[in-house]
């Protein structure tokens, strides 16, 4: 078999249909689109999220997308095992864990997760802690305080 006889097989390859030929061609007249409306025009296309003129999907649905908790209080999350940085007997405060570096600012609330296992006495004062934490801190011979700040109140 040569490149010169290569063919593709029988069926496989149409003429392409010409429309608007006359009425000798069986494509005349209206030229397979039908009589008259907004598809028989020209530029008559219609985009798939086309609703007949009806509010659009796209346009009702950002109202059905939930909402934002305007009361949403962030927490920074500490877990108990990064408390062994500190010196036993010290009070850990927002300030003192901002200058661990375990939070990046004063600002926002902390959280002390119980992840991780504690091993000196601490006194901890934060916004809130899991039962687990407490636990492990006051196992420790630590103590744990939950404190009413200016960023929950915000």
């Amino acid at each position: 078999m040569r490149q010169n006889e290569l063919a593709p097989p029988r069926g496989a390859k149409h003429n392409r249909k010409r429309v608007g030929r006359g009425l000798g061609s069986g494509h005349g007249r209206y030229s397979t689109r039908g009589s008259k409306g907004q598809k028989a025009r020209s530029g008559g296309k219609i985009p798939p999220y086309f609703e007949g003129g009806q509010l659009p999907l796209v346009k009702r649905l950002p109202s059905k997308r939930g909402f934002t908790n305007i009361f949403k209080v962030e927490y920074a999350i500490v877990n108990v095992g990064k408390l062994n940085v500190f010196e036993p007997g010290t009070i850990v405060t927002r300030k003192e864990l901002v200058k661990a570096r375990l939070i990046k600012s004063p600002k926002l609330a902390v959280k002390i997760l119980a992840d991780g296992e504690i091993n000196r006495p601490l006194v901890v004062k934060v916004d809130k802690l899991s039962a687990a934490a407490r636990e492990k801190i006051e196992a420790a011979g630590g103590k744990a305080e939950e404190i009413r700040s200016a960023a929950k109140a915000d």
